[in-house]
């Protein structure tokens, strides 16, 4: 099963410029530990030390959030994942 990553920019230099990597995995949470198995800094951006995702983060499956169950929410061949940083202020 291939599911690709989205890595957005500012995440990028930490994931040797790469912009989307591919991972096996059924879950979002598995697909996003093969992602950082295989670019190790981005782990403690992506995730606390408590092993979940960062309150900044969202993450999108196919353009659907996954929010309130981002890191069980299944995934299948072919899925694209999304992770975004959205901007708050006015």
């Amino acid at each position: 099963m291939s599911v690709e990553i989205n890595i957005p920019p500012f995440l990028q230099p930490l994931a040797d410029d790469v912009k989307r990597v591919d991972v096996s995995g059924s879950t979002v949470g598995e697909c996003l530990e093969a992602m950082v198995k295989r670019y190790p800094r981005l782990k403690k951006r992506v995730f606390t030390t408590g092993g979940k995702i960062h309150k900044g983060f969202v993450i999108f499956v196919n353009n659907e959030s996954t929010y309130p169950d981002v890191l069980s929410r299944p995934v299948k061949d072919g899925d694209i994942i999304h992770i975004a940083h959205p901007i708050f202020g006015g």
